[in-house]
């Protein structure tokens, strides 16, 4: 080996001590930490239903005739909601299909999270009877965000009006099935209906809730089909 590069090596090693001295006596040089992975979980609601790991309240489930991985939520007065039992979401993204019908008042549809009990969530819900109608008040209020029992809707409309709802985009039809995607991260609640980039609803977190359970939400007097579930945590 030439002494030039003798020269240098050695030159590279007092480096390296030169920068280990540098420190102060009481920290220690840390190695980069790879970033952390997010893993998307599937979840087939047919398959939980069948394991018993589905906990409706006030509702009904059976699984969804030619709709693999499917289930629908029957019709009842009052809300619904269908727990996934051993469910766990705090931050990161849930995404779901849903399909309701275009009947007036009798079409709510959509998901629960951060779960503490039976009265106590987050939700994001459609109304599809509202996607296409001709009255513009109407249209504004077909996706709601609301954390009850303290920020349920009708007081969101009362206190906050227009600010926890909005239309959707034109080309998601009221009986199709509608994909829907919610995204929570610190205190943004960040929601998108059908093939769409940007959010079709981008609200302040409501509410003291950072984690829970994740569930299937439907509203007054409306049943719902639901299918391919998959959440994807950040923590």
């Amino acid at each position: 080996m030439s002494s030039a590069k003798n020269a240098a090596i050695v030159s590279l090693v007092l480096i390296g001590f030169a920068c280990a001295a540098a420190l102060p006596a009481n920290v220690t040089a840390v190695a980069p930490q790879p970033a952390q992975s997010r893993t998307t979980q599937r979840i087939d609601l047919a398959e939980r239903f069948a394991a018993g790991k589905l906990r409706a309240v006030n509702r009904v489930v059976t699984k969804l005739p030619g709709t693999p991985g499917g289930v629908h939520v029957s019709e009842k007065a009052d809300v619904g909601l269908v727990w996934i039992e051993g469910s766990e979401f705090g931050e990161g993204t849930i995404e779901i299909d849903v399909r309701g019908r275009d009947v007036p008042q009798a079409s709510f549809v959509g998901i629960a999270f951060h779960g503490k009990d039976d009265r106590t969530y987050e939700s994001v819900y459609l109304r599809p009877f509202n996607f296409r109608t001709a009255d513009a008040t109407r249209r504004q209020h077909a996706v709601q965000y609301m954390a009850p029992p303290e920020y349920d809707w009708p007081r969101l409309r009362e206190k906050f009006p227009e600010e926890f709802e909005n239309p959707v985009d034109a080309s998601v039809a009221p009986t199709d099935w509608v994909p829907l995607r919610l995204a929570v991260k610190d205190q943004k609640i960040q929601i998108y209906v059908g093939a769409v980039k940007s959010p079709t609803l981008d609200v302040r977190k409501l509410g003291t809730l950072d984690r829970g359970m994740i569930g299937l939400w439907t509203g007054n007097n409306s049943d719902g089909d639901f299918a391919n579930l998959r959440v994807t945590a950040m923590k």
